[in-house]
């Protein structure tokens, strides 16, 4: 056993040996310097070798030295790169294929390149992206002569003739395309489409021993030489983005990684290269790279540093030493842009590492003072700070002027870096949109000579785009055409390839090669060298340039350069953070900031010739750039340099002030979202920048000045602005559209014309169906020009956009698109539905526009006219009259469209096209329907225009627009017997089976008076009786002189004096838009309408009155005047337009906390006063004339109306108090003088003050009261109730004619101050006596007629007696049970009739009519039944017609609120009824909760009304629809006749034979001709039955109700609840539902736009792809394209869900204060809603509900891992914050609560981060600091923060929200509003995003 031993010992001894010989001499060695030895063998005949290392490889001659890489090895390579060309040597020995794997960057394609050129194999490169398909490796079919024939790709080429296969970017190749490889690798085998075989070299060869090759060709095998490798190149998947490594693929190749070269390696490498340069500024420039890519700064997530672009830049030090390191840091890394706030800090803290101290204050480089042509390549730059460098220059000459450049120092800095960077390599501009970025680039290649190709990229932009296109020869032959970028590279321009933020990067991953190293491999085989390699290469073979290019290899010529311009990134944006690893190492990157204040004014300046001052414009833009708010900044880009040009050029042709206008037509703040849109109005006032009055608004919103269009002699004028008519020689396509004009439409044609006439291209947002094309298509109509149109979808391409392909006998031939024909003969192309297209396709038409340039797919190529080029058969000169008019709907919420406003808004004269205002829509209506009834016009203006801003609400979903009023409205106009009720159903049965939005459009319709959704209508007018007739009274003498010459003795002193006027002072105006609700849905009564007025509790109604129409110099619409007295306040309301300005004149009087009771009375006043109305306080004898529109109040102070001070007492005393006896008699004539009568009750004086005159007349008796009897004419009573006339003369003297009665003593309670007309007197007293008459209201009569009143010297008196009111009920004993609160007791008796009280009584000239306002107990017993009497009413309009003999008393409904201080009330009126008349007989009450009616009792207009009522329901007429067929018969009808009886009663059709037939001639029939009538036999017509009004039996629906009632409880017991919790649940639930209903409509619309499908490209099945047109002719199979969700690429950020939390409050004084105003309900119910609404939403919204209380600022009431899925749950969640509410500790946690929530959100991974805070205002009693809590809102940028109040004390809430910040607090007293308030903050974000 011991020599087992022995050998077993010896055996070990002996591996020990090896294995030390192995690690002494290993392979991979690295303190053995490998080297490359080359050596020729004799004995191989010459052969070369080439050793590295210990590794040998015998190197071939190769066939074709073109295909060879050339100039790749460095003379001196480093280890590392011969470490690993030593790796691939081996596998190439092992004939082993390979992989490369590693980060981006080009040194694994040059190490592969390196041992190609070493071992002098000839390579087929192809790059590959996500376009790529098994056509572009494997074999591709081309047409020659008409016949298809296959031609070998790089893959079966590299087989067939032994070269290597480099395949770069494997990562980024579809996944169905690599596998066909597979089998090629493995075994070297492939079958081909042409039906050859690829075989492996030693298969082939062993059937070769056995076979001749004759017979193998037959059989179409092909040898796979044995010299065939494949090299591939790709990045790790998932580290970077891109398609993961199929398995199968994988296993089949040998990985290497190439990471970059080590430290020490690169310095040295470097420092060989730029010897000039100092080591240390090399090193530094490295070590921050290797820094940042170090293990130990992953944690900090930074993007790679681009280590193998380090020479670029360190370039740039050649050409200036002199740059700091920072600088070129930056070029290399521009992480200021790339990354957010942490990032960048990261950066600074590891620069100050390396002692780099990165500067944010930009540092001037000067400017370029000269550029010299050097030499044919070359010129040199000199700069003004004596630096001097050589740079490549173009072809052209050097242009150093350039009049559309306006240099700034900024900008010409920026010039000398980029020519510094130019002299290095390609760069990349990045700046936000308009901030010069073109014209910089214009200005640069004019310095340096270039020709620019401007290249615009898209998203869908494919590699073949890039490079080179398929097309057809005249013959049908395919053949390939160059690209505008390939052109570029031959010819040596400058290529700008803009918009490289949106170009897919698996497109873009074609160019590396040509970045890096100049060399580009085209698809039909073409090879572009740079321009020294193809030298070498045609000097060491001996090649002529024609042999060179028969071999299809070209130059690139040395001045050609890459230039890129893209927008700045959007860091930890799945879609915007296009600066990936992959492209830092492309390009050295240039930031370009926005313009400073100083110098975009002098560049505005300076290219505006006469430009008005715009310092307060710019100024804000520059506030809102500099704004930390998303949205706001996002609003400034509409803003644009490009646009304030614009906006110069607008006010330098056409002057305004209007700087509010200028800024929102700008940025489109119709369209914004509300928190936006206010902070945007809130920032401007902070500017000072206010929104002009309408008046001084020289443009469309000034309802004064009437726009009109006329076209004259050549001449179209609209407005003011004129513009010559264009004369076509086509006038075919000159647009000719049915318009009718209206207001809005021409002023924004005018609009239109400005900018037209300015030679700007026009963008029209709006809603759909506001007019845009109508607009558009009258404009040009006008103007006489051509119209060329196109209309955009989400599958519009830019090829479809510019080209349109199709095929023609086998030949591709492209047909222009409109766009083209536009361009070509100057029309002007209408774009519509611009939003539909993807914002990549239509952000080409953006160097149309700004250069006039694009290029087409056929080849051609649109140049400007003003570039000097002629037209050829590539080259298209656009005309200079060419326009291009866009228009889109409104971006956001509801449509979520694509933002195009947002993409390309600015380089765009915008224009907001609104949905018409009420004039305009009318006055559009009125011509569409002109026998339409105005009243039903405007119910359907108001109904939809409440319907659009609901949908702007997002209440709704559908923004319904004019065009569906339009087609009501043109129904009506065709079947005016159809009725409004049924015609409005063709718009909203769509809307039939949404229950929730069923219910809101009724409700809408209803409030406006249209009768949708109703089964019955009622007419229910008040009941009529007989009016007693008219006797004769008494007589009345007015003594009168004899010819009308006054006398001594009738003659009044007048005492006249000016009166004082104080003031006026400003009282702000309050605007306020009333809720309509119209009473004549349903049911037809002699109300028409009512509103409320947002009136406090405590206040009272004190008087009203009615500035009529007729009165005001421009009126169009009554306003009534509410005068308020608890405090003193003014309601101005239009009612037509439902408006109100409220005026606080609270101020102005004393306190009313004592004694002080104020009595209100007003007095409207006439033209040219009608803005003013008189106001009289009867308690101070205060006299104020108030401007209603502006809000101007001066005090009236005269010796003749003396104001009474006020005692200061806390409580009232009685009789403490001297009463003013001066009472206001309103003028119900309002003259031009403004003449009002005051009179002193129980005084002998009266004053009348007209104008700035008080003229004081003493009166020879008592005044009891007076009542107004004509223009400047009155009637006085004493207290022994004589009577008086007074009347006053046009030289303000005053006449006193005393009457005498004959007969009983006369009571006026009121008086008429207009005669009855002639007719209608005669109807009245049935007599043909006619005369001067007025109509009066005695105390015991109904009404009188004073016939001969006031001009005749007799009167008689005619009077309808009325019974006097029974004792109780004129004592007035019973008691208000109404309660009253505070200092006047608890109830209150009814007070006696006041004689001071103003009566309540109005006359109606027109009618005759006089109406009172009457409480229940003054209605006669026998006009109400006792149900009647008991129901609950405001009181009754007593309606007296003498006319018609009749009297009527119309119920007035209750009011809403009662005020608590009703012992006030009725020391003003006996009555809780305020009524006033308006124009046209029409009558306005008022009851004392404030709620406004207008009624109609005359007549004649309810006749009307009626008349209109039933139409516009047309109503039935109950008969049963039949069909009638009309035919010619041929016969004639010669003569009526019954015809024949058939007693068998057969249906006859025709024959003029039998009576009772249908379709005859001569009987008696239905549906024939010329029987002497109808005549049914009982046959049918063919008619229609009538359709069954209940569809299901009532049988039916009960058992539907119990089979729900026991699935109800079924579904209980599932989850556990009782019938209670139900009940309970069902209370809240219902409060809510239809805002769930709301909210989820929000919801839906923010995550529709996601769900969109994309189309899949390179399908083998779907539709055809136009753009592989050639491909289907040649046979291909993947031509097709279909729709699909496109997978997200691996390592892109993913989409991640939004993240919401609620928290609530849930303190104690939730609790406390829910009885006062319902807080803690309020906010359970809307936490139920926010529940119920995210349910089912999960994936897109991930929510959770935290508490906050006293007790505790985190109680979790849903963990947002198991939120509740069913109504137990929901209910628990609701339940515990009422528990915890009602059992916690007092205190409040609302800041630590906010803080905790806003910080734990902010470290969460979301999408968007929304927290919304629920709470009380009540703030004060715990101290909390609004400031402090504004500061926790807005402390984290990463979350939107929200608090919404939902409970106040008072105003506590409203003042909180003024004092946080803007747009971040709400007011939500009312839950129907919280989804408004959340779609608002769900919205606002979406601008930040664009």
């Amino acid at each position: 056993m011991s020599w087992i031993r022995r050998m077993s010992g010896s055996r070990s001894n002996s591996r020990l040996q090896v294995l030390k010989n192995i690690l002494k001499n290993g392979p991979e060695r690295r303190d053995c310097p490998l080297t490359i030895r080359r050596c020729s063998s004799q004995a191989e005949g010459g052969a070369e070798r080439v050793s590295i290392g210990d590794i040998t490889i015998t190197v071939k001659q190769p066939k074709n030295v073109v295909v060879v890489p050339v100039k790749y090895i460095q003379d001196k390579p480093s280890q590392s790169v011969l470490h690993h060309l030593k790796w691939i040597m081996q596998k190439d020995g092992l004939r082993q294929d390979v992989f490369l794997i590693g980060g981006p960057g080009p040194l694994r394609r040059q190490v592969a390149m390196m041992y190609l050129e070493l071992t002098k194999r000839e390579v087929e490169y192809v790059s590959l992206s996500r376009d790529t398909t098994e056509t572009d490796i494997k074999q591709r079919r081309e047409i020659v002569s008409g016949t298809a024939y296959y031609h070998d790709q790089p893959a079966v080429k590299a087989a067939i003739e032994g070269r290597v296969l480099v395949l770069e970017g494997i990562e980024k190749a579809e996944r169905n395309v690599l596998p066909i490889l597979n089998n090629l690798l493995e075994n070297r085998e492939m079958q081909l489409d042409d039906g050859r075989f690829l075989m492996s070299a030693e298969r082939y060869d062993k059937l070769l021993s056995d076979h001749s090759k004759e017979e193998l060709d037959a059989l179409k095998l092909v040898r796979v030489d044995e010299n065939f490798r494949v090299i591939a190149l790709g990045h790790p998947v998932p580290r970077y983005r891109g398609n993961a490594l199929d398995p199968p693929l994988r296993s089949r190749f040998q990985s290497r990684d190439i990471t970059a070269l080590p430290f020490n390696e690169q310095l040295e490498c470097l420092q060989e290269e730029f010897s000039g340069i100092p080591a240390a500024k090399i090193s530094q420039i490295l070590s921050f790279g290797t820094a940042v890519n170090s293990q130990e700064s992953s944690t900090l997530g930074l993007p790679e540093f681009p280590l193998s672009n380090i020479t670029g830049a360190v370039k740039m030090l050649q050409t200036n030493p002199d740059m700091e390191v920072i600088d070129v840091i930056d070029k290399l890394y521009p992480f200021s842009v790339i990354l957010n706030k942490e990032g960048v800090s990261s950066v600074k803290n590891l620069l100050k590492t390396f002692q780099l101290q990165y500067v944010d204050k930009y540092i001037s480089k000067g400017k370029i003072s000269s550029v010299q042509n050097k030499d044919q390549h070359f010129a040199t730059v000199t700069t003004d700070k004596a630096n001097r460098f050589d740079v490549i220059r173009g072809c052209l000459e050097n242009n150093v002027e350039n009049d559309s450049f306006v240099p700034t120092p900024y900008h010409n800095s920026i010039l000398v870096e980029l020519t510094q960077t130019h002299a290095a390599q390609d760069f990349c501009i990045i700046g936000a949109r308009g901030c010069g970025k073109s014209i910089l680039v214009e200005k640069f290649a004019k310095l340096l000579g270039y020709e620019l190709e401007p290249i615009m990229l898209y998203q869908d932009m494919t590699s073949r785009d890039l490079l080179q296109k398929r097309i057809t020869e005249p013959n049908g032959d395919t053949t390939w055409m160059m690209s505008p970028l390939v052109e570029a590279a031959l010819n040596g321009r400058l290529a700008v390839l803009d918009g490289l933020h949106r170009i897919n990067q698996g497109s873009f991953a074609v160019l590396h090669r040509l970045i890096h190293d100049r060399e580009l491999q085209l698809f039909d085989g073409t090879r572009l060298l740079r321009h020294d390699r193809y030298e070498e290469i045609k000097a060491n073979n001996k090649l002529t340039e024609e042999e060179m290019k028969e071999r299809k290899v070209y130059p690139i010529h040395p001045a050609f350069r890459i230039l890129a311009l893209s927008e700045p990134p959007v860091p930890g944006s799945a879609s915007q953070q296009w600066m990936t690893p992959e492209m830092l190492t492309m390009f050295l990157f240039h930031h370009l900031r926005p313009l400073s204040l100083k110098e975009e004014r002098d560049v505005v300046s300076k290219v505006v010739p006469n430009c008005p001052n715009m310092d307060k414009l710019m100024n804000f833009v520059h506030e809102l750039r500099k704004s930390n708010d998303a949205a706001l900044v996002s609003i400034a880009a509409s803003l644009s340099t490009r646009q304030l040009i614009r906006i110069a050029k607008r006010l330098a042709n056409f002057p305004s002030k209007d700087i509010h206008g200028i800024i929102q037509k700008a940025c489109m703040s119709s369209f914004l979202p509300k928190l936006p849109r206010d902070s945007l109005e809130q920032t401007m006032d902070a500017a000072d920048i206010k929104e002009m009055p309408k008046a001084e608004v020289s443009t469309n919103d000034n309802p004064d000045r009437l726009i009109t269009c006329s076209v004259k002699d050549g001449v179209l004028t609209i407005g003011d602005t004129k513009v010559p008519v264009f004369n076509p020689e086509n006038k075919t396509k000159v647009p000719d559209v049915l318009f009718y004009e209206n207001p809005q439409h021409l002023a924004v044609m005018e609009d239109m014309l400005k900018d037209f006439n300015l030679g700007e291209h026009l963008l029209l947002v709006g809603n759909q169906g506001v007019g845009k094309n109508k607009i558009v298509d009258r404009f040009l109509y006008l103007m006489n020009k051509p119209r060329e149109y196109i209309q955009l979808h989400r599958d519009t391409t830019v090829q479809t956009l510019t080209l349109q392909p199709t095929v023609k006998d086998g030949v591709i031939v492209f047909e222009d698109s409109p766009l083209v024909r536009a361009v070509k003969m100057g029309h002007v192309l209408v774009v519509d539905e611009a939003d539909k297209a993807p914002t990549h396709v239509t952000c080409i038409l953006k160097t149309l526009i700004e250069s006039g340039e694009m290029h087409l797919a056929d080849g051609r190529r649109i140049v400007s006219h003003k570039s000097g080029h002629v037209s050829l058969d590539n080259t298209i000169v656009g005309h200079p009259d060419f326009r291009m008019i866009v228009l889109a709907n409104r971006p956001g919420f509801p449509f979520l469209g694509n933002d195009f406003f947002g993409a390309m808004g600015d380089i765009f004269s915008c224009h907001a096209i609104l949905n018409p205002d009420m004039e305009s829509e009318m006055s559009m209506l009125q011509q569409y329907g002109p026998n339409v009834p105005k009243t039903t016009l405007e119910k359907l203006v108001n109904a939809f225009g409440e319907l659009r801003n609901m949908a702007d609400q997002g209440l709704i979903s559908y923004p319904y627009s004019t065009r569906e009023v339009v087609n009501i409205v043109k129904h009506m106009e065709k079947y005016p017997t159809d009725g409004l009720r049924k015609v409005v159903k063709n718009v909203f049965d769509f809307d039939a089976y949404s229950k929730e939005l069923q219910e809101t459009i009724i409700k809408t319709m209803h409030k406006h008076g249209i009768p949708y959704g109703i089964s019955q209508a009622e007419v229910n007018l008040s009941k009529e009786f007989p009016l007693p007739p008219f006797t004769k009274v008494g007589n009345w003498s007015i003594q009168k002189p004899e010819m009308k010459r006054r006398t001594a003795m009738l003659s009044l002193p007048v005492e006249t004096n000016e009166i004082s006027i104080k003031g006026p002072v400003e009282v702000f105006p309050q605007s306020i838009t009333l809720e309509k609700n119209t009473a004549r849905a349903s049911l037809f009564t002699e109300q028409e309408s009512f509103w409320t007025i947002p009136m406090h509790e405590t206040n009272i109604i004190s008087d009203v009155a009615v500035t009529k129409a007729t009165n005001q110099t421009s009126g169009k619409f009554d306003i009534v005047h509410i005068a308020t007295a608890n405090p003193i306040g003014l309601f101005s309301v239009n009612p037509k337009l439902s408006t109100c300005s409220v005026l606080d004149l609270y101020d102005m009087f004393p306190s009313t906390s004592g004694s002080y009771r104020p009595r209100v009375r007003i007095a409207p006043l006439a033209e040219p006063l009608d803005s003013n109305i008189f106001l009289h306080e009867e308690v101070t004898n205060a006299v104020l004339v108030v401007n209603y529109k502006t809000g101007e109040v001066c005090r009236l102070s005269s010796n003749a109306l003396p104001e009474i001070p006020m005692e200061k007492r806390r409580f009232p005393a009685a009789n403490s108090q001297v009463l003013n006896p001066f009472r206001m008699c309103p003028s119900t004539l309002p003259d031009a003088k403004g003449t009002i009568l005051f009179y002193k009750e129980g005084g002998d004086s009266i004053v009348a003050v007209t104008g700035k005159y008080a003229h004081s007349v003493d009166v020879p008796f008592v005044i009891k009261n007076a009542h107004q009897a004509g223009a400047d004419q009155w009637l006085l009573s004493n207290e022994n109730n004589e009577k008086f006339l007074i009347q006053m003369a046009e030289d303000n003297s005053f006449s006193l004619f005393p009457i005498t009665e004959s007969g009983p003593s006369t009571f006026i309670r009121g008086l008429s101050s207009v005669p009855l007309s002639e007719e209608h007197l005669k109807l009245s007293l049935k007599t043909e006596s006619v005369g001067p008459n007025r109509t009066s209201i005695l105390r015991d009569s109904y009404v009188s007629v004073m016939l001969g009143f006031p001009d005749s010297t007799e009167v008689e008196l005619y009077s309808s007696p009325r019974e006097p009111l029974p004792e109780k009920k004129s004592q007035a004993k019973d008691v208000v049970n109404t309660p009253t609160f505070g200092l006047f007791g608890t109830s209150t008796p009814k007070p006696e009739e006041n004689p001071t009280k103003r009566s309540r009584i109005v006359c109606l000239p027109e009618s005759g009519q006089i109406v009172e306002g009457l409480p229940t107990w003054k209605v006669p017993e026998s006009v109400l039944t006792k149900s009647e009497r008991a129901r609950d009413v405001s009181g009754y309009l007593e309606v007296i017609d003498p006319v018609n003999h009749i009297l009527r008393y119309i119920p007035v409904p209750p009011a809403t609120k009662n005020s608590p201080y009703y012992s006030w009330m009725s020391s003003i009126a006996d009555t809780s009824l305020f009524v006033a008349p308006m124009s046209e007989d029409g009558l306005a009450t008022v009851d004392v909760g404030g709620c406004i009616r207008t009624w109609e009792t005359s007549l004649v207009n309810l006749q009307r009304s009626l008349r209109d009522w039933k139409n516009m329901m047309g109503m039935d007429d109950g008969r049963p629809l039949q069909i009638t067929k009309e035919r010619e018969s041929g016969r004639k009808a010669d003569g009526p006749k019954h015809g024949k009886i058939d007693p068998k009663n057969a249906p006859h059709h025709g024959g003029n034979t039998w009576a009772g037939g249908t379709g005859g001639s001569n009987t008696a029939g239905l549906g024939g001709i010329g029987g002497p009538y109808r005549l049914d036999a009982g046959h049918q017509v063919y008619q229609v039955p009538q359709h069954e009004k209940d569809a299901v039996p009532d049988h039916v629906r009960e058992a539907a109700r119990d089979m729900a009632r026991k699935a109800f409880k079924e579904r209980l017991r599932e989850i556990n609840m009782s019938e209670y919790d139900a009940d309970v649940y069902e209370e809240f639930s219902k409060s809510v539902r239809k805002q769930v209903s709301s909210l989820r409509v929000i919801l839906d619309s923010l995550q529709a736009k996601g769900k969109e499908r994309q189309w899949l490209k390179n399908q083998a099945y779907g539709d055809l792809d136009d753009s592989k047109l050639i491909e289907g002719i040649t046979g291909e199979k993947s031509i097709y394209k279909r729709r699909g969700e496109k997978e997200p690429e691996l390592g892109t950020p993913q989409e991640k869900p939004k993240r919401i939390r609620l928290l609530v409050d849930v303190s104690g004084s939730m609790y406390r204060f829910n009885g006062y105003d319902g807080r803690m309900n309020r906010e359970m119910e809307a936490t139920l809603m926010m529940m119920e609404a995210l349910e089912k939403y999960e994936e897109k919204f991930k929510y959770d509900i935290y508490g906050h209380s006293g007790e505790d600022h985190k109680v979790v009431l849903v963990d947002k891992e198991k939120v509740p899925t069913n109504n137990k749950e929901r209910l628990v969640v609701i339940k515990t914050m009422h528990a915890h509410s009602q059992f916690c500790l007092s205190g409040d946690t609302t800041l630590m609560a906010t803080q905790h929530a806003s910080d734990e959100l902010a470290q969460e991974e979301a999408d968007e981060h929304f927290l919304i805070i629920l709470s009380d205002a009540n703030f004060d009693r715990y101290g909390i600091s609004p400031r402090k809590f504004g500061e926790i809102l807005k402390k984290n940028e990463k979350v939107n923060a929200y608090v919404v109040f939902i409970g106040s004390l008072e105003d506590q809430a409203s003042q909180l929200t003024k004092q946080l910040p803007a747009g971040h607090a709400f007011v939500c007293l009312d839950t129907n509003k919280l989804p408004q308030i959340l779609q608002q903050i769900f919205t606002s974000t979406m601008l930040s995003g664009r």
